[in-house]
């Protein structure tokens, strides 16, 4: 009776490897399913308990009222996890999230992704009388204002605030400003050279 498909979602997720790992909708219909079962027999003892006022089945009736809180808590805490993740991956990496991330989010969560993008870009707008400011761009305080960085892959043309147009290939080493460039960091196109 006691089994702990809500704790074993917990363990599979935090063992996983990947920034997020794909949705295991098995494993919540299970966990969710075992609550629906429990709840029943609960409700039945408890039942019989009303009609009969046989004070042995009040261990059992609590014991199991207490399962359901804690796989509903188990079940909460998967979801609350995911979340944060993908609210760290909108931070790191940006308003879209590449195609191996995305596959692994259900549909509600990449709803909830585009509207936490949205909310996030609407306040980063309104700061400062309405110029904007891009709270992504610094996570760690500049230690100057022109970084070294070598580029990972051919990413192509690259055009700077300035207007300058810098071209991104494979293996090239550029000296560029770390505002415009941190963006690309982050993406994995543009590595720092420290």
């Amino acid at each position: 009776m006691s089994s702990d498909k809500g704790f074993d979602l917990i363990r599979e997720y935090e063992r996983s490897t990947d920034p997020i790992p794909a949705f295991n909708d098995d494993g919540v219909r299970s966990v969710l399913e075992d609550i629906s079962k429990i709840y029943q027999e609960n409700y039945a003892h408890a039942i019989t308990f009303n009609e009969t006022g046989d004070r042995k089945l009040l261990p059992l009736v609590m014991y199991r009222h207490n399962l359901i809180k804690r796989q509903k808590r188990c079940v909460l805490a998967y979801l609350s996890n995911r979340l944060f993740r993908l609210k760290r991956l909108r931070w790191h990496i940006g308003p879209i999230l590449p195609p191996e991330i995305k596959s692994c989010i259900n549909d509600p969560e990449s709803a909830w992704f585009n509207k936490y993008s949205r909310i996030l870009a609407e306040y980063m707008a309104s700061i400062h009388d309405g110029y904007g400011l891009n709270l992504t761009n610094d996570i760690k305080p500049p230690k100057s204002l022109y970084i070294e960085v070598r580029c990972l892959t051919d990413y192509g043309k690259f055009e700077l605030e300035s207007g300058e147009i810098v071209l991104l290939k494979k293996n090239s080493q550029h000296y560029l400003p770390k505002l415009q460039c941190e963006q690309l960091i982050r993406q994995g196109i543009l590595q720092h050279i420290t």
